[in-house]
């Protein structure tokens, strides 16, 4: 009887090690926009993970159970042995802390529990009995990456006539809404920024939706479409997102805008694009889809922008920091990349008819967007929260501001930029050049940034004392508390998703 227990309870927690080992792969599959290639690349660089190794042990020892003399006294003892490495291996898992946890959507459901059907398949055909159960269940629950990639695969042809239904109620909505303005917004960054601003400005007159939060892909279009637009809605301002060509044009042939606002070509996402050409050639999808009659407004600070001619609209308004040394507007907003995302809004609006009066009004009273160069004041120290993500461009912005602040120690921590591609080091030794003229401290958060980062403060001879590596923002900020007292500034630069280390 005591045997049969320890077996069973041996079997609950390789039960409970699925389920955690299967939520953590889905997890992180969804962090990598349900993409294999990229989950694949992310779980292979992942191999050093202190719990990738604790599976591999258990993966390890698994096959004994072959040779065990089952008779013998200490044979459910070694099973009650893996059985409790198993459950350690989970709590440590959920005891983790994300910075973005897993959202249970429907196709993440679906996900789910098909790969926990494939699991049960494969033991299906497995010996049955207490021993071989509990063994195989564990050394089977060790490649959930392989069931959880086999499940996307086999629901594959679902979602997609999922999604078409969802498309196709969307396009049914828009057609409609014939008066609709639909504005489209794209950019490697400062996209996200332009939009909030251009809303509110624009909610002086209109009844305004935009897509929120992230929602800048083609499936976050119609979801905003199917639970947002209302019949009396006049403007819809859309965000693009792209990670790959084409990904512009999809959304474009959803939603055919009449205006439209590039902000930036520049060195973002070149993990998949390749080539800063592929970027401006997807950026500008959006541009070549207006109509004749549309307006381009563009942001000619980026020489992928400038130098590319716009011939298929009537309407075409450029923009640049030159132009902008005296702005028709003032606002509280620091960042003088902020003074041309809030320009090409004005230009938008005065592109609907909207007075001087009206838009001053609104820029009067716009505030920072969260974690994006947001100013805060806790216990006497100075905050600059730019954590959202990072990009050369907008961290050399950011920098720029912390500089400005010259009443106390100016202190960086940041992990670095992620997704340039083959200029990755490159790009992060250049940003470690950057910090060196710009701070007084700089704390260096994981190890994927961080040689690159630590030459190019080395190269600019910043003193080694003034240096922190530390392995988790977690530490780092322990160690901010340490170290900082009133009249500081912190500048938090960039906060690295979960599948970076």
């Amino acid at each position: 009887m005591t045997v049969a227990i320890i077996y069973i309870v041996s079997l609950v927690f390789v039960a409970f090690y699925a389920a955690v080992r299967f939520r953590y792969e889905l997890q992180m599959l969804q962090q990598n926009s349900y993409r294999l290639s990229r989950y694949w690349r992310w779980f292979l660089g992942d191999r050093h993970n202190p719990d990738r190794l604790i599976d591999l042990l258990i993966l390890a020892i698994s096959p004994f159970y072959t040779i065990l003399p089952f008779g013998a006294r200490w044979a459910p003892y070694f099973i009650g042995a893996i059985g409790v490495l198993a459950l350690y291996r989970s709590v440590r898992q959920l005891l983790r802390k994300y910075k973005k946890p897993l959202v249970f959507t429907s196709r993440a459901v679906r996900i789910f529990f098909v790969g926990l059907l494939l699991l049960a398949a494969t033991l299906h055909f497995t010996p049955w009995h207490l021993v071989s159960a509990t063994i195989l269940s564990m050394a089977f629950a060790t490649f959930s990456p392989l069931w959880i990639s086999l499940a996307l695969i086999l629901l594959m042809p679902v979602e997609r006539l999922i999604n078409a239904w969802y498309i196709r109620d969307a396009r049914r909505i828009l057609s409609a809404m014939p008066r609709l303005i639909i504005i489209g917004i794209t950019g490697s960054y400062g996209k996200t920024s332009t939009k909030h601003y251009l809303y509110r400005i624009l909610s002086e007159r209109f009844s305004v939706v935009m897509t929120p939060g992230s929602f800048n892909t083609t499936l976050g279009v119609v979801r905003t479409i199917r639970e947002h637009l209302k019949p009396y809605t006049e403007v819809f301002i859309v965000e693009m997102g792209a990670k790959q060509p084409g990904d512009v044009a999809e959304i474009c042939d959803l939603v055919h805008p009449s205006i439209g606002i590039l902000t930036s070509v520049g060195e973002q996402h070149l993990e998949s694009f390749k080539t800063i050409e592929n970027v401006q050639k997807t950026k500008f999808e959006l541009i070549d889809s207006l109509p004749a009659d549309g307006v381009a407004i563009l942001n000619d600070d980026f020489p992928y922008i400038a130098s590319r001619p716009v011939t298929n609209v009537a309407t075409v308004l450029r923009y640049s920091s030159d132009d902008l040394k005296n702005p028709p507007f003032t606002t509280r907003l620091v960042g003088a990349h902020n003074i041309g995302n809030i320009y090409a809004a004005w230009l938008a609006g005065k592109a609907l008819g909207m007075t001087d009066d009206e838009m001053l009004y609104a820029i009067s009273d716009l505030k920072p967007i969260e974690h994006r160069l947001e100013v805060k004041h806790v216990g006497g120290l100075t905050i600059i929260d730019d954590a959202f993500n990072s990009n050369p461009s907008g961290a050399a912005a950011a920098l720029d501001v912390l500089a400005g602040f010259t009443g106390g120690r100016r202190i960086v921590v940041t992990p670095g930029m992620i997704e340039l591609g083959t200029r990755q080091y490159e790009l992060n030794r250049t940003f470690g050049n950057q910090i060196a003229s710009s701070c007084d401290y700089a704390i260096i958060v994981g190890e994927y940034n961080r040689d690159a980062i630590l030459q190019g403060l080395s190269e600019a001879s910043f003193p080694s004392d003034k240096i922190f590596a530390a392995p988790t923002f977690n530490s780092a900020s322990a160690h901010v508390h340490q170290i900082t007292k009133p009249g500081d500034t912190i500048l938090y630069e960039n906060d690295l998703p979960d599948t970076f280390k």
